[in-house]
């Protein structure tokens, strides 16, 4: 795998042009002058960008406000024309799109023709699915898209595991749809998209770490990657909760409680480099905004560059810098513990 990993990375580098390391200068000295003097300081455009296809999900997982029907705001799909005035607005500056947010993207009839218009732009160009729309057809159409990374949520080896995570879900969907995929990759020749298996670890998984390991090489998926769980309720304990340290995110008090094991500070490298645009067209600060609560802007209404160097993105900044704690969606946010191996 890491002959996999290394090719991605060259992958990932040749998507690099003067034009996209100039901005990402800018974005990290801004970055460094906001945390030094304390104040919103910002330069260039956003570094990466996640884009959300639909909200809309085949699958009822727990902790998913997709799987749990739970949003406040509309289900619907992505406009074509929405999506590529901002490609054509932003691209060259843009180096990695996540076509991710909530919901299952390849349930967006066009989702696999936007990848594409980001491919011709030279951006790297990343998506999560649960695979279960992998058809022989869809497989193919995402290899020629030109699709660079696809992450593949298995969390689990064995249907009675799977399914306590992924409720509704079928472990042999996914086995097969992620076949497909290595199969046309050989098919035509194609050294994306770079396939990774992303397990969440949780309680009634963590038994099988070693062997979705075993599952990926025997496939010839690229890569594994174990990622902690966010809990919505965590203060209390809850049955998700792994029981294997280092793959969890909260830590028993000794009163029984819990709480998150980072340590709040008052800046976030997501607000300078990358935000999140929902299928309406709504600009957020980031993926733990789930229910779109902090709206910075609307697409629809203006343009990207105006609203990312807006007065409202402004004081969100400040707000952060001035104190990361008072905002509500950064109480449970555990920035930096994600784990891969």
């Amino acid at each position: 795998m890491i002959n996999r990993n290394l090719a991605d990375g060259l992958n990932f580098a040749s998507k690099l042009t003067p034009k996209r390391v100039w901005n990402g200068l800018k974005v990290v000295g801004s970055y460094v002058q906001s945390k030094v003097t304390k104040r919103p300081v910002h330069h260039g455009l956003p570094i990466a960008l996640s884009f959300e296809p639909t909200t809309s999900c085949n699958l009822r997982c727990p902790e998913c406000p997709s799987g749990l029907r739970s949003f406040t705001r509309p289900t619907g799909m992505l406009e074509d024309d929405l999506f590529k005035k901002t490609m054509d607005e932003i691209g060259d500056e843009l180096l990695y799109l996540i076509f991710y947010f909530q919901g299952e993207p390849y349930l967006h009839p066009k989702f696999l023709d936007m990848v594409q218009y980001a491919s011709k732009k030279g951006i790297y160009t990343a998506t999560s699915t649960n695979a279960h729309y992998l058809t022989d057809l869809n497989a193919r159409k995402t290899v020629e898209s030109g699709l660079d990374r696809l992450i593949v949520s298995i969390d689990g080896t064995t249907q009675d595991v799977y399914e306590q995570y992924r409720v509704g879900g079928k472990l042999n969907k996914v086995l097969e749809g992620t076949r497909n995929v290595l199969k046309w990759k050989k098919e035509l020749k194609s050294s994306t998209p770079h396939v990774i298996f992303q397990f969440l670890v949780v309680r009634p998984n963590e038994h099988q770490i070693e062997d979705v390991r075993k599952l990926a090489e025997e496939m010839g998926v690229d890569e594994v990657g174990l990622k902690t769980a966010q809990i919505y309720d965590y203060e209390n304990g809850d049955p998700l909760i792994p029981t294997i340290d280092r793959y969890s995110r909260y830590a028993p008090r000794p009163d029984g409680t819990y709480s998150i094991k980072n340590k709040f500070v008052d800046h976030c490298w997501k607000m300078w480099h990358s935000c999140v645009i929902t299928w309406d067209g709504l600009v957020v600060p980031c993926c733990f905004d789930k229910d779109a609560e902090y709206r910075l802007g609307d697409l629809k209404e203006t343009s990207f560059k105006e609203l990312w160097k807006s007065k409202a993105y402004e004081q969100f900044r400040a707000s952060l810098i001035r104190s990361r704690s008072e905002i509500e969606m950064c109480r449970n946010c555990t920035e930096g513990t994600r784990v891969w191996g």
